[in-house]
Formats: structure tokens, C-alpha cells, sequence
């Protein structure tokens, strides 16, 4: 079955072109909206699995698509969402990611989406239960005050930013050239560093990337 989607966006032609991208890589582009409040109707109406919406939107263009779809998790505990940024916005990404359990989120940035197959492979691995961080948002996270990482040695940091970009063990070997088992003890490492308890390793994951967002000093924005 494919993935069913209510996409939401204010702009016409980037609304239509996702649209169409959706369609071409299998999925179900059930509804889109082109505001908060559409976005609220469209799920209710279709009961999609994924949910893809910019954060800000009409009327007022700061945080409406985020705080509606923040509240469509909490009322439908499965949906999975994909929040488009434009800009690097920490307290968005916090938000975000404490919605729900913290699993089946991402946060991407709009100009930074140049390969549309990883993309649509990122969705999928949302849909699937993952979280994924742009890149960019994890760099302005790690130049930020460290504690409680401040515990973790530069190759733990490593291995806990490419967690919160949503990479299995196996990809983060591929990506640091080490094997698979040697990843794993890096991963545990962390765990152990933060504190966090014995749990469902894919929970402890979500809960070790919540533990550096939280970690800053308040849920200031940052943008690039």
C-alpha cells in the first residue's frame, strides 16, 4: 500500500511541484493546504500516514503549520510528520521532536533538499519510526554549549549527530569507515554517558538526541 500524504505549503508552484514529486516516487498525495487551518480539515477528512508541512504559514507566518501539526500528533499518536524550514530554527526543531514519543518526526531544510530519491527515502524512513535532523540543524546544535555532552569524546559527538539525522548503526559504519560492532559500542558508550536508561534501543535513540536539543540553554531560535 502506498504511503498516503496530506501535504501543506503556502506557495502554489513548490505546493504543486512536491505534489507531483510524491506521486512519482509511489506515494498517495491524498489532500494539500495551502494553511494551518486546511491542513487541520484535510487531515481529519483523510487519515494519512504522513503528514509534509512547512512550518510557517498563513495567517500570520510563524509557527502556524508547526503548532497545528504538533497537536495532530498528540491527537493521533502514529502520525508521522515532516516539518520544511527555511531556516535553521532550533526551538522548532525542540518542539518538534517533543511531540508524541519523538519518533516518526523530521526536520528539513527546504534549499538543502537537492536529491529528491534520498528525500523521498528520507520519508519513508519517518514513516517507518525514524527521526531526522538536517544536518545543518545538528551542526549549530554541537557548536552550542556541550553539557551534558560535554562527557562524550569527538567521535561520540560524531556518532550522536549522525543518530539524530536518522542513521541506522550499519550507515553510520559506512559513513565513519568502521565496522558495524565497533559503531554499536560507540552507541552504547553514549547511552551510558547520558544516562539514559535500559529501553527499546530505537526509544534510547530518540532519547539521546532529545538530551542535546534540551541541553541548551533556553529554546532560543538561530538562523543562518
Amino acid at each position: 500500500m502506498p504511503v498516503r500524504v496530506v501535504l501543506a505549503e503556502d506557495g502554489v508552484l513548490l505546493r504543486e511541484g512536491l505534489a507531483g514529486l510524491l506521486d512519482r516516487f509511489g506515494f498517495e498525495v491524498a489532500a494539500t493546504a495551502g494553511d494551518a487551518g486546511g491542513l487541520r480539515e484535510a487531515v481529519a477528512a483523510h487519515d494519512p500516514d504522513l503528514v509534509v508541512t512547512d512550518i510557517r504559514m498563513p495567517p500570520g507566518f510563524t509557527d502556524e503549520g508547526l503548532r497545528v501539526a504538533a497537536a495532530l500528533r498528540k491527537e493521533r499518536p502514529g502520525l508521522a510528520v515532516v516539518a520544511l524550514s527555511q531556516y535553521v530554527e532550533l526551538s522548532y526543531a525542540a518542539d518538534l521532536l517533543d511531540s508524541g514519543d519523538g519518533r516518526r518526526v523530521g526536520y528539513l531544510l527546504k534549499d538543502r533538499i537537492v536529491d529528491v530519491a534520498e528525500f523521498a527515502d528520507t520519508l519513508r524512513r519517518v514513516v517507518a519510526g525514524g527521526t531526522v535532523i538536517d544536518p545543518k540543524v545538528v551542526g549549530q546544535l554541537l557548536r552550542r554549549r556541550r553539557d551534558p555532552l560535554e562527557r562524550l569524546s569527538p567521535r561520540e559527538r560524531e556518532v550522536l549527530a549522525l543518530i539524530a539525522e536518522g542513521h541506522s548503526n550499519s550507515a553510520i559504519a559506512r559513513r565513519l569507515v568502521l565496522t558495524e560492532t565497533t559503531v554499536g559500542k560507540h552507541v552504547g558508550a553514549v547511552f551510558a554517558k547520558l544516562d539514559l536508561p535500559p529501553a527499546e534501543d530505537v526509544h534510547r535513540r530518540v532519547l539521546a538526541v532529545l538530551a542535546y536539543l534540551r541541553s541548551q540553554p533556553s529554546w532560543t531560535s538561530a538562523q543562518e
